[in-house]
């Protein structure tokens, strides 16, 4: 049985945990320095990474291979593109019907300035789509609802990545959580709640930064008191959810309190100057255009639509809520965490054996393949009903879920190729020695903690994943050094939530909705900095709450 060791190469920690560092490195500089694409960047740091593993860490190549591979299918493209392409496929059926239109013509009503906007749609709106969904689905939707507001392809992707921090710890009814719990022993209370004493301080900080990427000085001046509403009433509702109501509903409350702060706002005030643009109708993912969609209910005329339209419009997003508030029912879950729904036996215990890695040492061989009860299959379930309340022609329909798979299909290889890169890193132990390395620095973890985290979801796409990760080791990590064990493992889960807008999955989305594939590396320079910016605020943050100075935030 093949068993890596966190000194694999040369009995050297520190040298093992720089080879193991090698593909992330490869991808960074291809993303960012040659600005490759992205889909071309995975494959190649895939590669990187099989060479590592077998050159370095001395993995048999049949297991290297095998190991890519379960984490490109089922992981890579289910479950992660597999929410992804259906929520797509909900969004582009409401393109072909025109009422994309409509539902950007009522954000509009809410508000015509591009600041507003992305604190609505990107921030609170997607925000919703994070806890619904999660999993690259925020991005996915809110980017191409900014270009129809009239965004630029850059300033969309950027704002839409950005904005999806502050929700992702909870995202898809907090599983990410879920696997932290699985891999602490602690609570998904306990987890939750101390989560929800780190993100809800980030939450304040998010869309101030929004208002700055869209306007910039001009726009913070004008617009902070929205922004810093907008951010407090998401912190204080996350807070208050996860601490004392439900930590899946945290991102549920959190926006649409938000929401209704910024529109309670502005029913009193107004900012001083506004920033409108030039709606670009029918803008659909990918860049398209969607000349078959129903015609408006008038030139031109914003207040035209009438209410059954109006409901039309939202109707899809109401779907979606009523099918995942209705799987999330205790009774009807456990109903559908056994077979036929699933073939992994039970909720807690994977039993579908990847075929060839029974010889890697742990579990980690098994993976869960809950077919039915998944995000991406309840998405899929939500366009069928979309398409029978709208009325759509199979034709059509078929023809859509088609072109939904054409439009993605850079972020699809990009997705598949960097997770089945994590696998490979995790299984060979090349992961695991770069997270030994950080651990050896002792009290001094604390502020390693959160960049661990990054750095796994910056690999994996998935704050989930970056959980199943490097969960176990924080906590083992941090009784060693003498720190909190609920502190270290909730801010594995902090400090990833900043990750997510510079993981190679997520820019291949981005990217993928605004027309831009290929060009993933100008998105990733405009997001990076921000990125490490709020990665060393969060770092402060847990290194003070790691001590009598913030102490007492820690449940």
């Amino acid at each position: 049985m093949f068993e890596p060791v966190p000194d694999q190469v040369g009995g050297s920690l520190v040298l093992s945990a720089l080879c193991g560092a090698l593909p992330l490195i490869t991808m960074f500089v291809l993303l960012g320095g040659l600005k490759m694409k992205a889909w071309q960047a995975g494959l190649i740091s895939l590669a990187v990474a099989l060479v590592v593993a077998v050159a370095l860490f001395e993995m048999p190549a049949d297991d290297a291979i095998l190991s890519a591979a379960q984490g490109a299918l089922f992981s890579g493209f289910f479950p992660i593109m597999w929410i992804v392409i259906n929520a797509v496929f909900v969004y582009n059926l409401t393109v072909h019907t025109g009422h994309f239109d409509v539902l950007r013509r009522a954000f509009s009503k809410v508000s015509d300035d591009q600041r507003i906007q992305a604190l609505i749609i990107a921030f609170s709106f997607g925000a919703l789509l994070e806890a619904l969904a999660g999993f690259g689905t925020p991005v996915a939707i809110t980017v191409v609802m900014l270009m129809a507001m009239g965004f630029k392809p850059v300033k969309a992707a950027a704002v839409a990545l950005i904005a999806n921090t502050a929700p992702v710890a909870y995202g898809a009814m907090a599983s990410p959580i879920n696997a932290l719990s699985d891999q602490t022993g602690f609570s998904v209370d306990t987890l939750g709640a101390m989560v929800g004493r780190q993100t809800p301080v980030l939450a304040v900080v998010v869309p101030l930064i929004l208002v700055f990427v869209v306007d910039g000085r001009r726009g913070l001046r004008q617009t902070w008191i929205p922004a810093l509403l907008c951010g407090l009433g998401f912190g204080i509702a996350q807070f208050v959810a996860s601490n004392y109501i439900s930590v899946p509903l945290a991102d549920i409350v959190a926006s649409l309190f938000s929401v209704a702060v910024v529109v309670g706002l502005l029913r009193v005030w107004q900012p001083r100057e506004k920033v409108p643009a030039e709606s670009l109708v029918g803008a659909s993912v990918g860049g398209s255009t969607d000349t078959n969609s129903a015609p408006r209910s008038g030139d031109g005329g914003e207040e035209r639509d009438s209410t059954r339209e109006v409901f039309k419009a939202f109707l899809p997003y109401a779907i979606i809520i009523v099918i995942f508030v209705i799987v999330s029912i205790p009774a009807i879950k456990e109903a559908l965490a056994h077979r036929p729904f699933t073939l992994s036996g039970t909720d807690h215990t994977p039993t579908v054996i990847f075929p060839g890695l029974g010889d890697v040492a742990g579990a980690q061989g098994g993976f869960k393949f809950d077919w039915f009860p998944a995000a991406g299959t309840m998405l899929l379930l939500s366009g069928v009903i979309t398409a029978i309340c709208l009325r759509i022609r199979p034709g059509a329909v078929a023809t859509t879920y088609r072109d939904t798979y054409r439009q993605l299909a850079p972020a699809i290889v990009t997705v598949m190729a960097v997770l089945g890169l994590a696998y490979v890193m995790n299984f060979s132990g090349q992961t695991g020695s770069i997270g030994a390395w950080l651990a050896g620095t002792g009290s001094a973890f604390a502020i390693l903690s959160p960049i661990l985290g990054w750095l796994g979801v910056a690999v994996t796409g998935s704050d989930t994943s970056s959980n199943a990760l490097f969960g176990l080791l924080q906590v083992t990590t941090a009784k060693e050094a003498g720190l909190d064990q609920v502190l270290m493992a909730a801010s594995n889960s902090s400090g990833g939530v900043l990750g997510k807008m510079v993981s190679p999955q997520n820019l291949a989305i981005a990217a993928a909705a605004v027309g831009m594939a290929g060009k993933e590396g100008e998105i990733f320079r405009k997001v990076f900095g921000w990125s490490i910016a709020m990665l060393a605020f969060m770092c402060v943050l847990v290194a003070l709450q790691s001590t009598p100075v913030l102490g007492w935030m820690v449940p």
